[in-house]
């Protein structure tokens, strides 16, 4: 019988479902494609050092899976206690009828049952399709070949998937227990009877408190772009994060008073039409909802900062790969090593003979001393990197080293600079393909293009710095930092490397021996061949000098382009799979509290009918209140995440073109539209069903 009863209940309130269906399935199908990716894998043809990358990716997307059916439990949850009370009264018709609480109990699980069992098997059904256009964006995200294409069921991800479900929806069942224990019959008729109370605010201190808050708003947004400099520590950033919350909770709190004044004043508009019905919905709604609005709002920021940033993070990374990494090998090792060493907390480090010796050799001789085959690279450049006491980081910076130091105190300014000979470094330049360089007796160039170290050093060298080097005094040759790298990177990381005149660098201030060179290989087969001898810990030269305890380290074309593209790869499918499930919980939460208020107002849509309102102008009305409502914290959300997005990238240390950011904005745009207006959507179409339906 309580079967049959509640199978009849879901059919008869189906559209008191449909948002619940919609926010599991949803749920469902995501959960399932991105826990997938495990079994897609297995297709893809890459190399071993890209199968272990995105083997940290299924790893990372695993943990991240708890954190997300966390929200999704919170969700479950708090959708289902929506529908509860949109049936109190039905209840109470039930305990009327002589039916226990526990009989009532009993009727909610079957259809808590059911409703898992259906949302559940058409999510899996969507989210199996789904991950088949997943395997394409992994193949295209890591360039990896896909002609071993086939169709994927996962067995892992769809087990994952029903128990991280069940253990949700039997949580349900708990609550819709603890629920209905607590319920009086009285409170259950009279339900739909009670409103909240609704304080009127004071318009004066709403204007007041509005004004603060985007003072407070503006003091924010100010810190996380202009005044980010000063944000150089991670309990710094707590103060505008703060701020931005405590400022958007006061905005919506002041709106309510505020906006209802405003209008109020403006006579053609408000008393046109149901605007004073409208008005006076949405300014109880927003009053009896601040808490619930600044989540929403704040979510929201979360998912179009996340979304577009990351969507963008990928291009923007591997943007320089091309021209950052021009060779196909640098290594490096260290020169003049001392026998001992004295750390900066007095630790005493002593080198072996072994290690002394070959630091008094080049790279090419380390090599051929380990059998290393030398003939398989071409295009062989090795030269020498100095450093002296002499010439420190804060020496260069000396016409501005006071006001560089109150302005970054936790900089290390007695750091030794990197220096080269200009015709080494024009050697590697022309290797490279990059702009080359001379230099008079009494000049030196800096080289520079990580942009925050560049704008610290311009400013000495606007003001003419000098340095001097062995007694010796020399200007630079141009007012500003030179375009210019030794070593290759995934992007321009050069914080300094000063060229000087070949004379005044001796063999005893060689600090690093640096080899460039290009693999002797026509194939990309091949050169992964080669690139296993010099990188590989099982590789027998690797091994030669690993017991010698020889420092010979490096960095590979391809290595660079693999970690560059795995790790934008990993930070944009996580940022897609939590900006994807925000946007569900904060879409589902607005669209349930518009429904709760639709059931809670049928009344008042009934008096409008009564005193001659058409149908046409009811549903205008609402679609109002209800465009009014989904619109208003996505407005505060974008703005939120003009300021986001630009401190995101900051951080990053990431310079983005306006152009550059528009592919991923119109892709953040088409899943607010696609999720974000379906939630609308459904909600308008429930809420006018639910003010039709008789009292």
């Amino acid at each position: 019988m309580y079967f049959k009863l509640s199978l009849k209940n879901m059919k008869k309130s189906f559209k008191d479902y449909a948002i619940y269906f919609l926010t599991l399935i949803l749920g469902v199908a995501i959960f399932y494609m991105f826990n997938s990716i495990g079994s897609q894998e297995a297709m893809l043809i890459v190399s071993e050092s890209t199968k272990r990358i995105i083997q940290l990716m299924i790893e990372m997307l695993s943990m991240v899976s708890v954190f997300v059916a966390v929200i999704l439990g919170f969700l479950i949850v708090y959708a289902n206690n929506f529908l509860i009370k949109r049936r109190k009264k039905e209840f109470g018709i039930y305990m009327t009828l002589g039916m226990g609480r526990r009989q009532i109990s009993k009727i909610l699980l079957f259809e808590t049952i059911l409703i898992g069992i259906m949302s559940l098997g058409v999510g899996l059904i969507v989210g199996i399709f789904g991950s088949q256009l997943m395997s394409i964006l992994v193949a295209k995200m890591f360039q990896a070949d896909m002609s071993k294409y086939e169709f994927i069921f996962s067995q892992d991800a769809c087990l994952k998937t029903c128990m991280y479900f069940a253990i949700m929806y039997i949580a349900v069942m708990l609550f819709n227990a603890i629920t209905i224990s607590r319920y009086k019959l009285i409170d259950l008729l009279t339900a739909i009877k009670k409103n909240e109370k609704v304080k009127i605010k004071n318009p004066i201190l709403c204007i007041l408190i509005f004004i603060i808050a985007v003072c407070m708003l503006g003091y924010a947004y100010y810190k996380v772009t202009l005044g980010i400099e000063t944000l150089n520590t991670a309990d710094k950033l707590l103060l505008p994060i703060g701020l931005g919350i405590v400022s958007t909770f006061l905005i919506f709190w002041s709106l309510s008073g505020l906006v209802l004044k405003i209008i109020q004043s403006r006579k053609n508009i408000y008393l046109k039409d149901t605007n004073m019905f409208v008005l006076r919905q949405i300014n109880n709604k927003i009053n009896t909802m601040v808490i619930s609005v600044t989540i929403i709002c704040l979510m929201l920021f979360m998912t179009i900062s996340v979304l577009s940033s990351a969507l963008s993070l990928r291009n923007l990374l591997t943007r320089d790969l091309k021209e950052m990494t021009p060779v196909d090998v640098n290594l490096y090792k260290p020169a003049n090593l001392p026998e001992k060493y004295i750390t900066k907390k007095g630790k005493e480090i002593y080198y072996t003979k072994e290690q002394i010796e070959d630091s008094k050799i080049t790279i090419q001789e380390t090599l051929l001393n380990n059998g290393y085959d030398i003939n398989n690279l071409k295009d062989i450049v090795e030269i020498g990197v100095y450093a002296t006491n002499e010439l420190k980081w804060k020496d260069t910076l000396s016409s501005v080293y006071d006001e560089i130091k109150a302005q970054f105190p936790m900089l290390q300014y007695e750091t030794t600079e990197m220096l080269v000979k200009v015709s080494d470094y024009n050697k590697i330049a022309k290797l490279y393909g990059i702009k080359e360089y001379n230099l008079n007796d009494d000049e030196y160039i800096i080289l520079c293009d990580f942009d925050n170290m560049e704008n610290i050093r311009n400013k000495a060298l606007e003001k003419e710095s000098e340095i001097n080097l062995k007694g010796r005094t020399l200007h630079s040759k141009y007012k500003e930092c030179q375009s210019g790298y030794i070593q290759m990177s995934t992007s321009h990381t050069n914080t300094g490397v000063i060229l000087i005149p070949d004379d005044l660098l001796e063999d005893t201030m060689k600090e690093q021996q640096l080899l460039v060179a290009n693999y002797n290989a026509d194939t990309d087969e091949e050169k992964e061949q080669i690139e296993n001898t010099l990188t590989n810990d099982t590789s027998e030269i690797i091994q030669n000098i690993t017991k010698k305890g020889i420092k010979l380290d490096g960095v590979t074309k391809i290595s660079l382009e693999e970690a560059s593209v795995g790790l934008a790869t990993i930070v944009t499918f996580i940022a897609i799979y939590l900006g994807i499930i925000f946007l569900i919980a904060s879409s589902a939460i607005l669209a349930l509290k518009e429904l709760t208020e639709s059931s809670d107002n049928r009344q008042r849509y009934t008096i409008l009918r009564k005193i001659g309102v058409d149908e046409k102008m009811i549903n205008k009305s609402l679609f109002k209140q209800i465009g009014i409502f989904f619109i208003l914290p996505l407005l505060l959300a974008v703005v939120h995440s003009i300021f986001g997005i630009k401190f995101a990238l900051t951080i990053l240390a990431v310079q983005a073109k306006p152009e550059e950011l528009i592919p991923s904005i119109i892709a953040t745009v088409v899943f607010l539209v696609v999720i974000y207006g379906a939630y609308f959507i459904a909600t308008y179409v429930g809420s006018k069903n639910i003010i039709k339906d008789e009292i």
